[in-house]
């Protein structure tokens, strides 16, 4: 094969490497979730009783009550007393008047105050640059797909879903008034004042204009980059939700898991294979040294109990040799008679008493000698030692107390973010006291279930499940947020609602509630939008 068509094939090989990787990244729900706060902003005037748009565009919730959209979407409510503007959600729920708080023409941002019970979940924006690469989202109300469904000037005050056009990032280009970002995601009339959206549901821009093309050359479209929204929320006493973190998808936080966990588990197997070789030669030394002992102490006791008889056998022969023998041996000056009071003496009676004390002593030391015989070592004597000498002895544990039952401890936990995705949730610290029953700061129980505590988290003032759950041994606490709309927390509501979480002091209270809360894991997605892994410490006294 040419080398040029080589380098081509592994360009082009390159260049699908990188799309992939860059679609891996994107993740579905994380759209999703942040469309639930983009909504359809209509211009409209009132002929009788009757209200009529005079046009729309989309905007989206950067804080309570708060939405974002573009200065030319609702310029003419400035112009024109006779106008109004009407916010309608996307995720169902009536349309509510707004009202503008600050329109800036400069960089075409305007901020709407709700003027309603409207609650919308305000978007996160992402900090720093957009790049010049990277997979985009748009998200908003185009009029050419409304008229394409044959919606009438009625039915726009309905709820409708945003559409949803993916593009990628064709980079940085200030325009003469303001700074912006090139991008492809298609946007058409209507999408003007809607969000652009990182591949992790965070907001890069608003959306604001199309390049002209003539509908002949490549189409571009342009965003009101960050650098233009930060200051001019916080001009106007917003303060908005800015993420830093590195978009992520879970597929790649799953892989690194697996991937942790084979290299724990390896190094646990490394570890005690090297344990086990160090107790396997610690061992074979132990049982070296206990047999020499114990064969050394057998064969002192057997030659101990060898000479003991010996001499015993000596003094018996002495004392049996030097035995007075009647008729022959004439009593001596020390010989005691072999009459007293006319009885005469006969047998060991009669002997002499140093022949008796011998006899005496000789019988003693059979008995000494006998006595080392039966108590020396055996060969289980061995075993034991071994034990000893290694410490594992019968009833002694061998890797101590797990954590999940040392008691009562506080923890500290900080946010391991090389194992997180967080796209909009708070990272503080978490300090929490934990029972080994699963109570957590002697009040709030923890469910037990398929090995694991955990505490489902279902909200009435926000649209979102959290799943906290924590792993005392290994000292790792994890948050998993469902970022959920409308119909899919209220499912979660009502399973939430079938059941009271009994008490710290309620008998089989983590069993009972492990059993309760896998209602509400039920109605939840696949897999959460966000995950926050916290590496624990246990708090110094």
């Amino acid at each position: 094969m040419p080398a040029a068509m080589v380098r081509i094939l592994a360009c082009l090989a390159a260049f699908c490497a990188l799309v992939l990787a860059g679609s891996a990244r994107a993740e579905p729900a994380d759209i999703d979730a942040a469309a639930r706060g983009v909504v359809r902003v209509i211009v409209f005037g009132m002929d009788g009783e009757e209200l009529y748009p005079v046009g729309h565009g989309t905007g989206f919730a950067v804080a309570d009550g708060r939405i974002v959209t573009n200065a030319h979407v609702v310029r003419d409510v400035i112009r024109d007393n006779g106008l109004a503007i009407g916010i309608v959600p996307s995720d169902g729920g009536e349309a509510v008047a707004g009202r503008i708080v600050a329109l800036s023409p400069r960089n075409d941002l305007a901020l709407i105050a709700v003027e309603g019970a409207l609650r919308l979940p305000p978007l996160t924006l992402a900090s720093g640059t957009a790049g010049d690469s990277g997979e985009v989202y748009s998200v908003g109300y185009p009029m050419n797909v409304d008229k394409a469904q044959g919606l009438g000037a009625g039915d726009i005050f309905q709820a409708q879903p945003p559409v949803k056009s993916r593009g990628f990032l064709s980079g940085t280009r200030p325009s003469r008034q303001f700074d912006t970002i090139l991008h492809t995601a298609p946007i058409a009339r209507g999408n003007s004042g809607g969000p652009l959206l990182d591949g992790c549901g965070r907001v890069l821009g608003v959306n604001s204009f199309g390049a002209d093309s003539g509908g002949s050359d490549a189409e571009f479209f342009f965003a009101v980059s960050n650098r233009e929204l930060v200051p001019f929320l916080r001009a106007n006493g917003i303060t908005p939700r800015i993420n830093d973190a590195a978009c992520r998808s879970l597929a790649d936080l799953d892989a690194e898991e697996r991937a942790r966990a084979e290299a724990e588990q390896d190094r646990a197997r490394a570890a005690l294979a090297s344990r086990s070789e160090e107790q396997r030669e610690k061992r074979e030394r132990a049982r070296f040294e206990a047999e020499m002992q114990v064969l050394g102490e057998r064969d002192d006791r057997l030659l101990g109990a060898f000479a003991l008889l010996l001499v015993a056998a000596g003094l018996a022969w002495w004392a049996f040799e030097k035995r007075p023998v009647p008729g022959l041996d004439e009593p001596g000056l020390d010989e005691p008679d072999f009459e007293e009071d006319g009885i005469e003496q006969r047998g060991l009676a009669a002997w002499p008493v140093r022949n008796r004390v011998a006899a005496g002593a000789a019988i003693a030391l059979v008995g000494i000698a006998l006595l080392l015989h039966l108590t020396r070592p055996g060969i289980e004597e061995v075993d034991r030692r071994i034990a000893s000498a290694t410490g594992t002895d019968p009833g002694e544990g061998s890797d101590g107390p797990s954590a999940a039952a040392a008691g009562t401890r506080r923890y500290v936990c900080t946010l391991d973010a090389r194992r997180s995705r967080v796209t909009g949730a708070e990272t503080d610290d978490i300090a929490f006291e934990w029972s080994p029953e699963g109570c957590v700061n002697g009040r709030t129980q923890y469910g037990y279930d398929a090995g694991s505590w955990s505490r489902v988290l279902v909200p009435n003032d926000e649209q979102a499940v959290s799943v906290n759950s924590f792993d005392p041994d290994r000292r790792v606490f994890r948050t998993e947020r469902y970022l959920l709309g409308r119909s899919a927390m209220g499912a979660a509501r009502s399973a939430r609602g079938d059941y009271s979480a009994p008490s710290c002091e309620a008998p089989d209270a983590s069993t009972v509630l492990g059993e309760r809360q896998s209602a509400v894991l039920a109605t939840l997605p696949g897999q959460p939008n966000e995950r926050l892994v916290y590496d624990c410490q246990v708090a110094s006294e």
